[in-house]
């Protein structure tokens, strides 16, 4: 892993974290008290929050996967391509039955903030390639 981890993932205690790439750093943390309860991330004065039970089902997608899956990244608005983390964080028929990000004009770009915290709590490996990075979920030891 080389991205930053540190904090212990509070507004406090933000985790410090690095996008796939490892090219820009910023914060998360679980904001258990919102409804529905939220991964908040802050991109310099830009704040974005997702459903916190994306970390769970997000994991749970990438173990029936079982294999690497492209990121995908993508500003909310922008297309998608079919396959990708991205595409699963805003179809239909996922979990919650689209979008997983919280605000609206800002509820993309779930790849790129939200499996590093993934790859932080241990329940995914990550690629840190310049581009097209891929995921798949933690092959046990």
């Amino acid at each position: 892993m080389n991205m930053i981890t540190y904090g212990n993932g509070t507004a406090d205690d933000p985790w410090i974290l690095k996008t796939p790439p490892l090219s820009s750093d910023y914060q998360a943390w679980r904001d258990e008290a919102t409804d529905p309860p939220a991964l908040v991330v802050q991109v310099g004065k830009t704040q974005l929050s997702y459903q916190l039970r994306a970390i769970g089902d997000l994991h749970q997608m990438l173990t029936a996967h079982g294999d690497w899956i492209p990121l995908g990244n993508a500003d909310e608005g922008k297309p998608v391509k079919e396959g990708t983390v991205e595409a699963w964080a805003r179809d239909a028929t996922n979990p919650v039955g689209g979008y997983y990000g919280l605000r609206k004009g800002y509820r993309g770009r779930f790849a790129n903030y939200v499996t590093p915290v993934l790859e932080l709590l241990g329940l995914a490996e990550l690629e840190h390639n310049a581009r097209n990075n891929s995921v798949r979920a933690r092959q046990p030891d």
